[in-house]
């Protein structure tokens, strides 16, 4: 049994954070390797060749890891640390998320714009809906998850709208799918590293999935 006292995913590859200790789905980690220079470097896509590091997506563990040189210990052998390494990973992961939800919207498969979301959410089979941080509060609180969807709040409109190739975008839908999981995996990994600054919280109705 897992953590709250649901079954664990036999099928789901697991490794173990090299600062807590703990094991877990690689989903929820951030996957590192030492380059041919010896220094560390995240592989967030988890396809680089090398012995692989695993930190949790956290960014307390990930700064933790890094004052305490546990990278070395990590790859078994003495390696370097880039200056800005939690930025790195944070640019990544951001880069991640909308070159998804970039290939999501060419296929027909996201959508923004509040018309657009309200009427996806109630006809799609959702993966994900996104809200702008810096959206207004009531906008956003006539919308809410489907059940089984996740509720991404942590990116900012212009964040959000380059993945549409607009400026902004406040409201936005990705459909349940490969693209949509990945999505949903790399944004939780994102909000797990970005410092919390209170702009994650939800909005009207108290998001049921997220």
């Amino acid at each position: 049994m897992g953590r709250g006292g649901k079954s664990k995913d036999r099928s789901e590859p697991e490794r173990r954070c090299i600062v807590t200790g703990e094991t877990g789905p690689k989903a929820g980690l951030i996957r590192f390797v030492a380059g041919p220079d010896g220094t560390v470097v995240p592989d967030l896509a988890a396809k680089l060749p090398g012995r692989g590091i695993y930190v949790a997506a956290d960014r307390a563990v990930l700064e933790r890891a890094i004052s305490k040189r546990m990278f070395s210990k990590g790859a078994k052998a003495q390696v370097a640390v880039p200056e800005g390494l939690l930025d790195i990973v944070e640019d990544g992961l951001l880069k991640r998320v909308q070159d998804a939800i970039g290939l999501a919207r060419k296929a027909g498969a996201a959508v923004s714009g509040y018309e657009k979301v309200r009427d996806a959410l109630a006809s799609w089979p959702v993966a994900a809906l996104l809200q702008a941080t810096d959206g207004s509060e009531r906008g956003k609180g006539k919308l809410w998850t489907p059940e089984g969807a996740r509720w991404i709040g942590h990116l900012t409109a212009d964040e959000i709208g380059l993945a549409f190739g607009r400026d902004r975008v406040v409201h936005a839908v990705v459909a349940a799918g490969a693209l949509g999981r990945r999505v949903v995996e790399d944004a939780a990994r994102l909000k797990g590293i970005r410092a919390n600054d209170g702009g994650d919280r939800a909005s009207g109705k108290e998001r049921l999935n997220a």
